[in-house]
Parts: C-alpha cells; structure tokens; sequence
C-alpha cells in the first residue's frame, strides 16, 4: 500500500503530493489532458522517491568529498553533482534533497507530456519549466516562519534560471548561520538549494553572545550535522552587525555568481536585504 498522500488543492489548479518528508506543491499549464498526464507523472514518480533515498542514506549523508562513491539513484546523483562544487568544505548531498526531489517530478511530468509552464515546489524549493516564449511571476518572503510578500520578480523563457531555493535558521531544516533567508536563482533547483545552504551558514557573526547555539545531534539525532552547532535563536543585533552579518554571506553569494554556480542570491537578516 502507498504511503503517498495526493489531492487537488481549493483553487482546482494545484496538486498536493505528500510522502512523509516530500511534501510538493505542484502546478501545470497547458491542454487539459497533458496537464492531467502531468499530474499522473509526478504522482508515480513522487511516491517512489522516498525509498530510494533511504536506500542510499548512509552516503547522502556522507560529507561530500572528490572520491565520495557515486550514487545509484537519479534524484541521489542529482543531489551529488549540486555539492560537489562544494566539497571543498563541510557540506553533504543532504543539503540538495528538497531541490533535486522537485527536479525529479519535473523531469517526470516533462517526460509525460508537453507543458507550457510548471513549478514543483518541495517547502520552498522549486523547480521550473518554461516553454519558449513563457513567463512566471515569483513573490520572495523575507521570514519563512513569517510569509509575506516583499518583492516581486518575473522569470522569462529566455533566462537561465530554472531553480530556486531558499533557506535560513528560521526554516525547516538546520543551519549554521542566522539568516532569516537566503533565496537564490540558479540553473536548477538542486544547485540553488545547495548553494543557498552554504550562504546561509556563511550569513553569521561567530561568537557573538546574542546568537544561541546547540549540536545538531541533540535535537535531531538523524541529522547529516552531527555535533555541529546550528542556530536557535538570535538575539538583538545592532544595526553595524546586521550588516556585517550579511556582508560575510555576501563575500560567498559573489564568489559562487562569480563561477557560475548561481545566478543571483537575496540574503535577510532582521529586515535587511542585501543582493548578490
């Protein structure tokens, strides 16, 4: 028996997948039939991913090195080559999951059918396809744990941009810094959602007795974190430090648009933004 819960939302338009962590909202548009094919895809694929994760957790969860063995499953191999950028310091394919589980009931529903646009969102963690010619709006939120809407932004057909991912220490996983957020545009989703991993832990103040910290372990025994100390609470910050904060995150947002790894970042702490 499935554990894959699935349902249309309110508006008619939206599927709701569910399999314990994936939790995916998704969109289509085009003729009525190739949207439900979509739909049928993403559903099939969706309720498949979650074992094959597990089969392979122990490496997932692995730091990321050049000689890390390669991962059987396609949504691992995703997760693999969105870090590996990154293996030059402490990051594990874990920090891509949410993206490259969206990337892969993407690639199902295109698979099945012709759309004109799609989205997978994963918790915030989206992947996108845009036909020749398309567009979609995007709304950005500053407090994951707060949503509202501070600015808006439109995605051409034309432009690179077919991942966005956000994180912070306000959202559901663990982080090492004290971003609220940190929203990237990259390529694909699993390398926004890795990337944005890394800026946020890089958005910090070290020692700074405001900031609250605890091993990961002691909160959650399973996490890739170990006994890394991640973020629970920050304090008052005063205007100079905010800006500094953002600054050591910035230094990082620059060098990965500077490679080629993103497009664009928005880091924000305490109602600062700052773009790369």
């Amino acid at each position: 028996m499935t554990r894959l819960a699935a349902r249309l939302l309110a508006d008619g338009r939206r599927l709701h997948l569910n399999d314990g962590p994936i939790d995916l909202v998704i969109e289509a548009w085009g003729p009525p039939d190739a949207v439900r094919a979509a739909y049928r895809a993403a559903a099939a694929r969706a309720g498949t991913i979650l074992d094959e994760l597990c089969a392979e957790l122990k490496l997932l969860r692995a730091p990321a090195t050049p000689d890390s063995p390669r991962a059987h499953g396609p949504t691992a191999r995703r997760m693999q080559a969105a870090v590996a950028p990154h293996a030059g310091t402490f990051i594990t394919p874990m920090a891509a999951v949410a993206g490259a589980v969206a990337e892969e009931v993407l690639a199902a529903m295109l698979d099945a059918t012709t759309l004109a646009r799609a989205y997978v969102n994963n918790g915030g963690d989206i992947a996108l396809h845009l036909a020749a010619g398309e567009r979609l709006a995007l709304g950005l939120v500053d407090r994951p744990d707060r949503p509202s809407l501070f600015a808006r932004a439109i995605l051409e057909a034309a432009e690179p941009v077919r991942g966005i991912a956000t994180s912070g220490w306000r959202g559901r996983s663990h982080s090492l810094g004290i971003a609220d957020a940190v929203t990237v545009l990259a390529d694909t989703a699993s390398a926004a959602d890795a990337a944005a991993t890394m800026i946020a832990n890089a958005v910090d103040l070290p020692g700074h007795t405001a900031i609250t910290r605890l091993a990961c372990r002691g909160i959650d025994p399973d996490s890739d974190l170990g006994d890394r100390l991640v973020t629970r609470n920050v304090g008052a910050l005063a205007g100079d430090e905010i800006e500094a904060a953002l600054a050591n995150g910035a230094t990082t947002a620059r060098g990965f648009v500077a490679a080629g790894l993103v497009r664009a970042a928005a880091l924000h702490l305490r109602g600062v933004t700052l773009v790369a």
